[in-house]
């Protein structure tokens, strides 16, 4: 049993197995199932998150008519060969907005942490599928290594939004990602522990401002930036590069962050983007409330 990443990463390193290993026999211990009957629950995960990928880039549009589409119009623009990014990094950009406008338009999408950060981690699972070309098994690992690191930030800081901002949601995804991404290019436990530093480390104190109330706005296009930053973070930690601050700590800031945070700025649509002019105007507009209520 691990309580925080550094037993995690110790753990691992000690036993000579990948992290995705360490929690897997984790979930025999806590939930009394097989090895067999776990990864077969995770590849039900892996489906739908691949459907999620799938419908979205078919193109969806929420009821609000507030999102929709743009996972459409950046596969069309990676497609004319022209962008200015890595292709990769923005393949996991399209793929994570496909899926979290899937989730705004009512669609079945697999909680990664929560709903509103459904995409980061999908998105660049399968942007590596086609750069890696992984097997099955190794996108199940992927998952495990995610959800371990995801474990640790649940029990010892928060993935809410409503209780640490965004940085809760869209932040814990992102790291969550880099880890995973680290493991499946072969990188080592501590590596993945950096990723993970290195991409919360960078997304500390972002706000939930949803317009409307809605997961939509900017959550969707938050889950790219979310997508990109894992992305970078998880080469930056293959290349060698540290967090000076250990990732444990990092968790620990975000938690005491989102304590200090304004209740304006939790999920309350009081603050934030949610509370401009245009924001209330788009308010008013899908409610069918008056301005100055």
């Amino acid at each position: 049993m691990f309580r925080n990443v550094l037993e995690l990463v110790s753990l691992a390193e000690n036993q000579n197995i990948k992290i995705s290993e360490v929690m897997i026999a984790q979930e025999m211990v806590v939930t009394g199932k097989t090895r067999e009957q776990i990864i077969k629950q995770m590849d039900f995960n892996l489906t739908i998150m691949e459907q999620a990928v799938e419908k979205g880039l078919a193109g969806v549009r929420s009821n609000s008519g507030l999102t929709g589409g743009d996972a459409v119009l950046m596969h069309k623009y990676i497609q004319k060969g022209n962008f200015l990014s890595g292709e990769t990094l923005l393949d996991a950009v399209s793929k994570a907005v496909a899926t979290n406008e899937v989730n705004a338009a009512m669609g079945t999408i697999c909680a990664t942490p929560t709903a509103g950060s459904a995409g980061v981690v999908p998105g660049t699972l399968f942007a590596l599928k086609d750069k890696l070309n992984p097997t099955k098994d190794q996108m199940i690992e992927f998952l495990f290594t995610a959800g371990a690191f995801g474990f640790v930030v649940a029990n010892n800081a928060s993935i809410s939004g409503a209780a640490g901002g965004c940085q809760a949601e869209v932040g814990s995804a992102a790291g969550m990602a880099a880890a995973a991404i680290v493991e499946m290019a072969g990188g080592t436990p501590q590596q993945s522990a950096e990723a993970m530093a290195i991409t919360l480390k960078n997304m500390l104190g972002l706000v939930c401002d949803p317009v409307a109330g809605l997961v939509e706005v900017p959550c969707v296009k938050r889950n790219a930036m979310g997508a990109a930053n894992a992305m970078v973070a998880a080469d930056m930690a293959l290349a060698g590069i540290t967090s000076r601050i250990p990732c444990d700590e990092v968790i620990d800031a975000m938690f005491r962050i989102g304590q200090t945070m304004p209740t304006a700025l939790k999920e309350t649509a009081q603050g934030g983007l949610a509370a401009t002019p245009t924001a209330r105007e788009l308010e008013a507009k899908i409610f069918g409330m008056s301005l100055n209520s």
